[in-house]
Formats: structure tokens, sequence, C-alpha cells
């Protein structure tokens, strides 16, 4: 038997968003050793609009952790801010930013560059040319590695097109032509956000209309039939959110039941309070991009319904899709033994995957877990679904 390192630890964490901080509290309040990797809150910072808000209510919001002392209003208290529902952004980073350095301090921000396994073992290379051993590893990267595009914008320069997550900053597009790929939240805020500049922007979107959330407030104010109706996961409508809210019950459904309940959680669909914010802005529904060419300083498409626009810029704001080979840092060994279906790891108890000992959090964990993966909110059942294999 090999005499450990020093430099050894029972869990690597990979990602320093909600899921790898919020895993990490849970295993470490178990007396589990834990090394977590990454910038915290990296994503939510760098690469959504400033400006936004959460589209999830204020107790799915929380960043969830064992004993219930790190919430929203824990920082609030704390920090001596001041805010409501819905949560703007940045709010919502220096939250978790507040929640690291209270509960993960000694996050580490050197990133990952390598993981493999042997042995019963993983080796975890990090960018600064240390390789640590660890006996279990948690992919919590979060989305960042997932965007997504038609076809028809795949390969177009980020000059003329780009996605979504690749701003933090709309204020570029100041007075310019925008045209918006998408009819749901990311959409609907990144057109909120750009008309309050000044910009003349238009959404196109597949959908027929425009689904709003929030707007039946009362459906939550009928005591014990609203809680039969609804979890605070915040995740679904009317029955459905109480169903996703149980993600090991979930999981036991026929995959011809799973499918069409998780799409019926996060098909796209806005927070009703934009509504009064986008009434002056075009929307092209029930149609999409057929083609889409860059010429000169302009993007010209050409739309399904036969009309075609020339603007300054296009932002696709289709969402994400998990796809796994988009991570660079797994060896060939740990590749072909993951077993996937559609891009998703395929996962166990404990977020397992087919690989023993190798864990996924947040949108991976979808697929076999169910939409509330694909939430903060999610982070309640993550953290103590992850402390099941211990």
């Amino acid at each position: 038997m090999r005499n450990p390192s020093p430099t050894d630890v029972d869990v690597a964490i990979v990602g320093a968003g909600p899921y790898g901080l919020s895993s990490a509290t849970y295993l470490k309040d178990k007396g589990v050793g834990v090394a977590v990797f990454g910038d915290p809150m990296s994503f939510w910072r760098d690469h959504m609009p400033a400006g936004m808000y959460l589209r999830s209510n204020w107790l799915a919001s929380h960043i969830s952790d064992p004993h219930k002392r790190l919430t929203l209003d824990h920082y609030k208290a704390d920090a001596g801010v001041e805010f409501k529902q819905p949560v703007p952004l940045q709010n919502f980073v220096e939250y978790g930013q507040w929640y690291q350095q209270k509960a993960v301090p000694e996050v580490s921000r050197r990133q990952v560059t390598g993981v493999e396994n042997s042995n019963g073992h993983f080796g975890v290379a990090l960018s600064d040319g240390v390789t640590l051993t660890s006996k279990r590893v948690i992919i919590a990267t979060g989305i960042a590695p997932f965007p997504w595009m038609p076809k028809a914008f795949e390969g177009l320069p980020k000059s003329h097109v780009t996605h979504t997550s690749d701003h933090s900053d709309l204020s570029r597009f100041r007075g310019q032509n925008v045209l918006i790929i998408g009819s749901g939240q990311s959409a609907l805020d990144a057109a909120r956000l750009l008309y309050a500049m000044e910009t003349k922007v238009e959404v196109v979107g597949r959908q027929k209309q425009i689904r709003w959330v929030g707007e039946h407030a009362w459906l939550h104010k009928l005591g014990f039939i609203s809680w039969c109706l609804y979890s605070n996961f915040d995740v679904g409508p009317a029955g459905i959110s109480r169903l996703v809210g149980f993600p090991n019950i979930f999981k036991l459904f026929p995959r011809s039941l799973q499918d069409p309940i998780s799409y019926r959680s996060i098909r796209p669909a806005g927070t009703g309070w934009q509504r009064p914010y986008l009434a002056n802005v075009p929307m092209t529904l029930n149609c999409e991009a057929t083609s889409v060419q860059v010429q000169g300083d302009k993007v010209r498409l050409k739309l399904s319904n036969g009309t075609e626009r020339l603007v300054d810029h296009v932002v696709v704001a289709t969402g994400y899709k998990a796809d796994i080979d988009r991570y660079t840092f797994f060896g060939s060994a740990i590749r072909s033994a993951l077993k996937t279906v559609s891009g998703s790891p395929v996962l166990r108890r404990g977020l397992e995957s087919s690989v023993p000992g190798l864990h996924f959090v947040g949108k991976p964990a979808a697929w076999s877990f169910g939409p509330l993966l694909n939430f903060v909110s999610g982070t309640h059942f993550a953290g103590a679904e992850i402390l099941r294999t211990f």
C-alpha cells in the first residue's frame, strides 16, 4: 500500500461556483478532507450581463449549506446590504463570494488541467504544474463549458455573432442594431438591458408565444394547497414542481415521462416583472434563422418566415447543453469509461458516474436526476446526496 503524499485529499472539487462551494461545505461538515479549485463565482461575474436579475425566487436562490446559516438573509444581515426579489446579479455574485469566504476560505484559484485515474485514485494536475492525488473527484464547473448555438450560427466570428455567455457588459452595443436569438430568460433580459441603452433591438424566437412565469402570485397564497403544488425549489409548474423537488423519486420514473417533465420544467420563459419593460421591443416569434452571413461590418439573416434582417450584431441566447466532451481535462481512460447519453454522464447514487469515485453536480447531473440540478436550488439536493457515498 502506497504512502499518501502530503498533498493528498479525500475529495478534489473542480469548480468554485454555487455547486462546488456547497458540495465542499457539506463534505467539510462531515470531516472529509476537501480541496476546491477555481475562481469563486467567476462564471456569474464574468459571463452574465451586468444589470440582469435571477429568475428564481428568494428561497430558491440560497446556496445550500448543511445548517442553513449561509442564506441570502444571513448575507444581508452580515454585510449590511439591502436588496430583495428579484435578486440582482451583482448582489448574488457578492453573496456567493461571501459564502466562499465563510465556508471554504481555502479555495485555490489554480485551474485543473488534467484528471486521470489509476489504482483506485485520481491524479489531478493543476495549472502551476503541481499534481495531487485524490480518492474522489467532483466536477462542479457549472454551465461555463456548455453554451449552445443553432447550427446556422456555428463558426461565425465573435466580432459579429456572440452567445450571451460572452458578455458581462452589453453597453458596447449602445446605439447599434442588435438581433437577439431566443425567447427565454437570458434573451428577454438582454433585450430589456439593450432597449434601456437606446439600442435598436429585436427578439427572434422559435416559440409561438412568450411564456411568462411568476404572474400568478395568488397560486402561492393558498396555504396547504400551495404547499402541495409547489416546492421551495421553484422549478416547474404547479404539481410538477413538487415532483422534481425529489430527484431520487424523479429518477425512478420511466424515461418516457422524465424527458417531457424535464422539458416542461425548464422550457424557455421570462419572469413576468420584465413584461412592461419589453412592451416596445419587436418580437418575431414562431420563427428561426435559416441562413446567416457576415457581410462587411454587418450580419445578414434570412428567417423562416421569408423575411431578412441586416444588423450590426447578433446575440444568441439559446442556453446551454451538457456535453462532457467539452471538458478538456479528462484523460483518455476516463473518457472511454464514462457512460453517457446525449452528452450527459449517467449517474447513480451519490451523483457518481460509471467511473468509480468520479461525481458530477449541476447541469451534467440533470439527465439522471432531473431539472432541479439545472438551478442553484439544486445545491440543496446535491450536497446531501454526495454524502451518501461516504
